[in-house]
């Protein structure tokens, strides 16, 4: 196992496997979150479900999911070293054929959405960042007022351009990466077209846009 995990191929198979962990918990979190269309009875009821007796299955989700986070990271790091290592020296020209935006992206993206991570977490989970003043506000059940919190906090352009931004990146980093796991596992033969990723652009966008739509519905007094 260990000699797995320090070989190149398992460390990139190790990439794959957590990455989709990674989509698949996005994809829930999408579905959670534009049930704010639902009105402010529906998703603060999902949230106390969330956060109510029976949680321990989020929680282990949530163990999975930062496991999943930690190995996807640091084996990137492990990857990038190795591949600076074998060549000290970087190429005089170097035209990549196969280069795409997300692909150029992937590594400052990452970092960046792991900061962007910490903030959606202390914004909407541990509620210590408030910039709206709503996070301790409860609805007229006794729930967290998380419909209250989504309008309020989305209202401040700033905290809409800062999830807006996020988003687009991680778009971009779904893109490649939904493309790349095939060929990190061996399944998927190199492209000579990088613009041919027809699944990988689909799913990428539906994400995007299912992140995105919501804070742009506040803004638009779709939601409110």
């Amino acid at each position: 196992m260990l000699a797995f995990y320090n070989s190149t191929v398992g460390k990139k198979a190790i990439m794959a496997v957590t990455g989709v962990i990674g989509i698949g918990y996005v994809l829930l979190h999408v579905a959670g979150n534009l049930q704010a269309f639902a009105g402010r009875e529906k998703i603060n009821a999902y949230a106390a479900l969330l956060h109510g007796p029976g949680a321990e299955l989020l929680l282990v989700m949530r163990v999975v999911l930062v496991t999943a986070v930690i190995l996807h990271g640091l084996t990137a790091w492990q990857l990038m070293q190795r591949a600076r290592a074998a060549r000290p020296v970087a190429y005089a020209q170097h035209e990549s054929q196969v280069a795409t935006m997300a692909s150029r992206t992937m590594r400052w993206g990452g970092v960046l959405l792991l900061a962007f991570l910490a903030f959606h977490l202390r914004h909407f989970t541990s509620r210590e960042i408030d910039p709206a003043g709503w996070a301790y506000r409860n609805d007229q059940a006794g729930r967290y007022d998380l419909y209250g919190n989504i309008v309020a906090s989305f209202q401040i352009p700033w905290v809409s351009a800062v999830y807006l931004v996020a988003v687009a990146i991680m778009g971009l980093h779904l893109w490649h990466g939904i493309w790349s796991f095939g060929r990190s596992l061996g399944g998927t033969p190199p492209s000579t077209n990088p613009q041919r990723r027809p699944v990988a652009v689909v799913v990428a966008i539906l994400i995007w846009l299912g992140f995105s739509i919501v804070p742009i519905a506040v803004l638009a007094g779709v939601i409110r």
